[in-house]
């Protein structure tokens, strides 16, 4: 599979798709997760994204889940080597049964404790890629970003990425990071797919923070700096009629947009999944798509789109659609 590296000339490469685990232990049981996973690994992909708090808001569950599953098969495969977690803190809820109001936060205590317990359900010694999952104002850039430096510099983890910051406050922290000689956000994670939401309507989905032409344009400037992107298949949207859009997606130009992707997908005998994520992973920035899934075989739909070429004229259609 197709490598890229992220964090800087020595940081990790990374498979260009990204497997993401957050139903595994839960809506996905054990035994079909670590299917997917090896199945994953065999394919060649390596990049596994979890968090500490999957999936806090179903029924039940406390947030330890996802990461406790990827901790037991990794103990059982040992593959400490050959795979690149990436996990994030930040957005647990303190109190049992609430929400994001709750959300732990980015303070330097947090900071210590939430890679402590990823760790310790990881059952590893470094967390490879380590995100700080949603936005603290109340906590100054300089005391997070002081408690990941020194998580950094002790070895504890490797590339450090902010998920659900705009640009300008990525750019902050990464001004607050060079003047003091410390780690910097070298990732970047955001929601985005093919079709584009509008902008005054509020995502469904709680801390939801959607790419904008502002972010992909920092990304393109910055050549240490790597966009990862969540929610790509938009929970199946794409395909199947009991997965309707949110109301987000209701203006002039998503039903030209849908048009021309099943036009380029029959083109190419591909799904309209593996099309998206093509277009995700060979445009300009190019982008590593989080993809999640359920079973194997869709697994093997999606890893077929790492392959896929778009025509300079598809690209053109989908991209002016």
């Amino acid at each position: 599979m197709l490598r890229r590296r992220i964090g800087g000339p020595s940081g990790p490469e990374v498979s260009a798709l990204c497997l993401g685990a957050l139903p595994f232990g839960s809506t996905v049981d054990e035994r079909t997760s670590f299917a997917i996973l090896d199945r994953f690994v065999e394919a060649g992909g390596n990049l596994i994204d979890t968090s500490n708090n999957y999936v806090f808001w179903l029924p039940g569950s406390t947030g330890d889940e996802s990461e406790s599953t990827i901790g037991r098969w990794l103990a059982d495969r040992k593959l400490y080597e050959e795979v690149v977690i990436s996990t994030k803190f930040g957005g647990r809820p303190t109190v049992p049964g609430t929400g994001l109001e709750t959300a732990e936060g980015l303070s330097a205590p947090v900071v210590r404790k939430a890679a402590q317990e990823s760790l310790r359900r990881l059952g590893t010694d470094r967390i490879d890629l380590y995100w700080s999952h949603v936005e603290d104002r109340t906590i100054p850039l300089e005391e997070t970003l002081g408690a990941l430096n020194e998580l950094v510099s002790d070895g504890r983890v490797g590339v450090l990425g902010a998920s659900n910051h705009p640009a300008w406050r990525v750019e902050q922290a990464r001004a607050v990071a060079q003047d003091n000689g410390w780690a910097s956000y070298s990732c970047v994670q955001q929601r985005y797919s093919y079709l584009q939401p509008r902008f005054d309507v509020a995502l469904p989905e709680g801390g939801h923070v959607h790419v904008t032409p502002e972010m992909l344009d920092y990304v393109r400037s910055e050549q240490d700096l790597t966009l990862m992107a969540y929610s790509t298949l938009l929970f199946g949207a794409y395909t199947r009629g009991d997965k309707p859009l949110s109301p987000a997606y209701d203006h002039p130009g998503t039903a030209p947009r849908l048009a021309v992707l099943r036009e380029v997908a029959s083109e190419l005998d591909a799904t309209p999944h593996q099309v998206v994520l093509a277009w995700l992973l060979h445009g300009t920035p190019p982008v590593i798509p989080i993809a999640g899934v359920s079973s194997v075989e869709q697994l093997d739909e999606l890893l077929a789109a790492v392959d896929l070429r778009l025509e300079p004229d598809q690209r053109a259609r989908l991209d002016q659609a």
